[in-house]
């Protein structure tokens, strides 16, 4: 099986100290099996800090510190682990931060989550999202399955990509051709399932109640929204195995660029929006299941 990334991809790398969103910070930072067995091979001082740092409950983690560091994050934002015994003694969560996998009928896809900062940089600003390049082959076998989810992404790609429709246009376009939109609720219905999610932090809660299907889109910011558009249906229907599966992430998809419509209107802020949309809609699987549960339940009575 061939692994594919979006031609961007390679153009990510953390950027460690100079990130103002720190993923060593704020997050419960789980330590898998092999792992962990590294660490307690460890006969360097070093690694008796870290084996002191460690809960080892039913999944181990890392004690994080105050302000929910990580304790192994210094104070120049760079990882000790990595500077006392190297990369490969990461655990595999931060060795692969920020990237997600997807398998599809064509071999397996790698992207990069907006949560991190950097990757959301390159994301928006990367206008070759329909290319995909092949990084490698890998020993995993390829099942196919009868529904094309990427041959949909593609047809999507070109509507969304058009250069002579104007941008909302488009979007009606899609909605029509696709038979999926926000607009399968009202904006106050919306705004009550944005109130009733769990936020990371409480201050989005506030941000995401100005959500509305109805905005103009800013000429200026139309561009990164059908970048951020493309970055969410390759993140979340690349997988899908039949088209009840497929539509309601597609409207997922559809809805977080409403979101990120309604809650910037400053070319200034729009990496920093899709960041905390990411953060808080995508990582949270109950938060992200939520809003794919509303589409569901709308094809499912069609």
């Amino acid at each position: 099986m061939k692994l594919y990334a979006p031609k961007y991809y390679k153009d990510f790398k953390c950027i460690a100290d100079k990130c103002t969103h720190s993923c060593c910070i704020g997050w419960e930072i789980d330590i898998d099996e092999s792992t962990l067995e590294k660490y307690n091979s460890l006969e360097c001082e070093y690694g008796k800090k870290i084996r002191e740092s460690i809960e080892i409950s039913d999944t181990p983690h890392f004690i994080l510190r105050k302000n929910e560091r990580c304790p192994h994050l210094n104070k120049r934002g760079l990882c000790e682990i990595i500077t006392n015994v190297g990369n490969d003694y990461l655990c595999h969560i931060c060795r692969e931060h920020p990237r997600f996998y997807n398998y599809t009928n064509y071999g397996k896809e790698v992207g990069l989550g907006m949560s991190c900062e950097e990757a959301c940089r390159i994301i928006l600003s990367s206008d070759d999202y329909c290319e995909t390049i092949e990084l490698e082959d890998i020993n995993e076998e390829l099942e196919v399955c009868d529904f094309d989810a990427i041959k949909i992404r593609k047809f999507i790609y070109s509507v969304i990509r058009s250069r002579s429709i104007p941008y909302e246009e488009k979007l009606d376009a899609l909605y029509e051709l696709t038979a999926t939109s926000p607009e399968i609720l009202e904006d106050s219905e919306w705004q009550a399932i944005l109130s009733q999610l769990e936020y990371l932090d409480e201050s989005h809660r506030k941000m995401f109640l100005n959500y509305s299907s109805s905005y103009e889109t800013p000429r200026e910011l139309e561009l990164y929204l059908e970048r951020a558009l493309a970055y969410f249906i390759y993140r979340h229907c690349s997988d899908a195995c039949d088209e009840a599966d497929f539509y309601p992430r597609l409207g997922f998809a559809m809805f977080c660029e409403r979101l990120l419509c309604s809650i910037c209107h400053d070319p200034a802020d729009i990496f920093s929006c899709a960041r905390i949309i990411s953060e808080e809609l995508e990582y949270s699987q109950d938060n992200t299941e939520r809003i794919v549960d509303e589409f569901l339940t709308f094809f499912e009575k069609r």
